[in-house]
């Protein structure tokens, strides 16, 4: 009986554990590999799309998304149609190149096809955007794109340093969400950090009763921030989480 009781307690344990990984955050994620443009530099810039738990460095499948585009000066640019499948640590992610022509901000953003979560009983939808400045412009980059959900900043989202505080302000269907809750992780790119703690994957923040969100970096690179809402539309009858995604680099003062 005590041996029996023994192996009911151990399943128990392991399903826990299980359902403690599932729950760990994913982040949609666009990475391009130079957000800050200047003379004289190459103006071909490489955009890396990815569905990701970001500090452990562990992927999830990217379906083909159903939108990826680009907003520049005022004017959105469907680019769907450029996106090459690739595979990193056998799941799919997506990538491109984009030649940047002229000054001006780039705002690249992807919203991708609805993925179930088990875990969470729901289906979750992450609008994901990055802003890449090209040759000293500097100019409306505090402005949503009309995303369904999205972060907009309230501190310039590239030209920034580790230790900076960062602000935005979370908006669904173009209005302020207060109390929204936002959740913060580092690319851990080649697992160099560990956290002390499963608590500390993640960074967990509550905007205001405005909707604005701060937080201070610690570490230089690329972080995400993602605040999450529920949709009020179901799928199959299941509630459908949203993601607003933002990721901005930050830099070592040298």
């Amino acid at each position: 009986m005590r041996l029996r009781g023994s192996r009911e307690l151990v399943v128990v344990i392991c399903v826990v554990l299980l359902a403690w990984g599932a729950a760990e955050a994913h982040f949609g994620m666009i990475i391009p590999s130079d957000e800050m443009v200047m003379k004289g530099e190459s103006n071909n810039v490489s955009v890396q799309l990815m569905f990701w738990h970001p500090f452990e460095n562990v992927g999830m499948e990217l379906a083909r998304p159903a939108k990826f585009g680009v907003v520049a000066n005022g004017v959105k640019t469907d680019l769907q149609h450029t996106l090459i499948s690739q595979k990193i640590n056998g799941h799919t992610t997506w990538k491109t190149n984009y030649r940047i022509k002229r000054p001006g901000l780039y705002v690249f953003y992807l919203e991708p096809q609805p993925y179930w979560e088990p875990a969470e009983n729901s289906y979750i939808v992450h609008y994901t955007k990055t802003v890449v400045a090209a040759y000293g412009e500097d100019e409306g980059w505090s402005e949503p794109i009309g995303l369904k959900t999205e972060i907009v900043p309230l501190s310039r989202p590239f030209g920034l340093y580790a230790g900076n505080v960062f602000q935005g302000v979370v908006m669904v269907n173009d209005k302020p969400v207060p109390h929204a809750e936002v959740e913060v992780e580092y690319f851990n790119l080649g697992g160099s950090y560990s956290a002390p703690t499963d608590y500390m994957v993640t960074q967990t923040i509550k905007a205001d009763s405005s909707g604005v969100f701060t937080y201070a970096v610690p570490k230089a690179g690329w972080w995400g921030f993602a605040a999450l809402s529920t949709d009020n539309r179901q799928m199959e009858g299941k509630d459908v989480e949203i993601g607003a995604v933002l990721w901005v680099n930050f830099y070592e003062m040298k």
